[in-house]
């Protein structure tokens, strides 16, 4: 499952959780900073994609008579596409790859800046990170599904995409994760 943005402040509160709990890390920022980094790290990936994904768009666009001429499927070229450029823009589109760059992204620059200290393998501190991201992930579907049916047996009825829809998710949302420990 792909890392979305409504995703990163949740995941990067679980990887500090998890850092600050490792009898194996010491801890030198606030457990806040180091969320803060870690969202702003994601963050920064998800972005990078998104702009691969509107600079395919654009070539796409301009070869919009062709792609219409020759009845080709849109999607399967925007993928193809994607996956060609996919290095220029740095970046990874196997989950598992990514996830295991994102881990040592944050693990280099918790480190490089002084946020932790450890005196353990770096790839047992990089493991903490990855698990964290791909637990997360997987309870997020299950949470995700859980919220919506309670959004849906709600007593007034929420309209997605209004303001009180949004609150009333992400309440409900942030329970449920707690409830499967995955915050």
């Amino acid at each position: 499952m792909r890392i979305k943005l409504h995703h990163t402040k949740y995941i990067a509160r679980r990887v500090a959780r998890d850092l600050v709990n490792c009898d194996f890390v010491e801890i030198r920022k606030t457990k806040e900073e180091i969320t803060q980094e870690i969202d702003r790290i994601l963050i920064d990936d998800i972005e990078n994609e998104y702009d691969l994904d509107e600079r395919v768009a654009e070539i796409l666009d301009g070869q919009e008579d062709e792609i219409e001429f020759l009845n080709a499927d849109y999607r399967q070229l925007f993928w193809m596409t994607k996956k060609r450029m996919a290095n220029e823009f740095g970046v990874i589109l196997n989950n598992e790859d990514r996830f295991s760059d994102i881990a040592h992204k944050v693990l280099d620059f918790l480190w490089e800046e002084d946020y932790i200290h450890y005196t353990c393998s770096d790839n047992k501190i990089k493991n903490v990170i990855f698990t964290s991201i791909d637990e997360f992930l997987k309870g997020f579907e299950k949470a995700d599904s859980v919220v919506l049916d309670k959004i849906k047996n709600y007593k007034r009825k929420l309209i997605p995409g209004t303001e009180e829809y949004d609150i009333v998710y992400n309440r409900l949302y942030e329970e449920e994760l707690i409830k499967k420990g995955l915050m």
